[in-house]
């Protein structure tokens, strides 16, 4: 089994995929607890106290509601080139989600935010990079 450091098609550290940058104020919502250990030394990055605007948030949910609701909230809450990842259930996981690439692209879009990336973040949990749509900045 292939540890989640390193899960997905790339074989690249998780950081990698999401963009990690030293010095960045990052920070994860609803995180399983397993997401720091999925971070390495890089979780250090992510802290609670970390004032707004932050250039990198991400957020975990699997219900719609709280995917409209945080979404509407947190395009105003990062720095104009700042990014949200979403991350869902994927179906292989076989858990429960409301959750796909179609819902949070018909949420995002109305809000300027548009999608630029997936990537596989564990074995159960997908993402999807949204950043503030260019003519919006």
């Amino acid at each position: 089994m292939k540890t989640p450091l390193t899960n997905g098609y790339s074989g690249k550290p998780l950081t990698q995929k999401l963009g990690f940058i030293p010095g960045m104020k990052a920070i994860s919502l609803f995180a399983p607890k397993e997401y720091h250990s999925w971070l390495g030394e890089d979780a250090s990055l992510l802290s609670k106290n970390n004032p707004r605007p932050w250039n990198f948030v991400h957020l975990f949910t699997n219900e719609i509601s709280v995917l409209e609701e945080q979404l509407e909230k947190l395009k105003s809450e990062i720095t104009p080139d700042g990014m949200i990842w979403v991350s869902w259930y994927k179906k292989i996981a076989r858990k429960p989600t409301e959750i796909t690439e179609d819902i949070i692209r018909d949420t995002c879009l109305p809000l300027g935010l548009v999608d630029i990336k997936v990537c596989s973040v564990s074995e159960d949990w997908s993402g999807l990079k949204l950043v503030v749509r260019k003519s919006l900045r």
